[in-house]
């Protein structure tokens, strides 16, 4: 550096000086201002979460009242839940509910099946296939009294059929209805 002359000396710190600034431009001074741009095109998005969220905030007591309310509904659809924790067991007790309901309507029950229950999550469903005779009024009022039950009970399959196609006034039913115990898993 002493063999340059001065301005040769000053062309050089100029050369060096003017490329700090634009090093420091490209390093610093860029990011920075990328940065600026992009959480200036965000403020609106968070602008809006913020409003729902205040908005969810002012509900805040209507939505607790619609809860309890939702709460209050299963806890009273959980009492129609069979409660017992084998499925075998609560085969049985479906079977002899059904027997008591058919009975009832005077329809005499011909065969019953307990067929393999079905994993539903947090429900086990307990399907049984039943077998009754009747007249179609007996059938029918069959019916309507196991959907008025206290257990929660759902049709699955129901078939008709003539017992004697010459004398068509006694049907034969078979009815797969399934009852449910409320595991709890999670």
């Amino acid at each position: 550096m002493a063999n340059l002359s001065r301005r040769e000396r000053r062309l050089i710190l100029g050369a060096g000086a003017g490329a700090v600034v634009v090093a420091g431009w490209l390093v610093a001074v860029e990011p920075a201002l990328e940065r600026n741009r992009i959480a200036q095109e965000v403020i609106p998005a968070r602008q809006e979460v913020l409003a729902r969220r205040l908005e969810l905030l002012g509900r805040k007591d209507a939505i607790n009242a619609e809860m309890a309310a939702v709460s209050g509904k299963i806890d009273a659809a959980a009492g129609r839940f069979f409660t017992a924790t084998t499925p075998a067991v609560t085969a049985a007790e479906l079977q002899k509910l059904v027997k008591e309901t058919a009975g009832q309507v005077r329809t005499e029950v011909r065969s019953e099946r307990i067929l393999p229950p079905v994993d539903r999550g947090e429900i086990l469903e307990i399907p049984i296939e039943i077998t009754v005779s009747g007249e179609i009024r007996q059938l029918v009022d069959l019916l309507a009294r196991l959907e008025t039950v206290p257990k929660l009970l759902s049709v699955q399959d129901l078939k008709f059929r003539v017992v004697n196609v010459t004398q068509p006034k006694e049907l034969l039913a078979t009815i797969t209805l399934s009852g449910f115990i409320l595991t709890g898993r999670t």
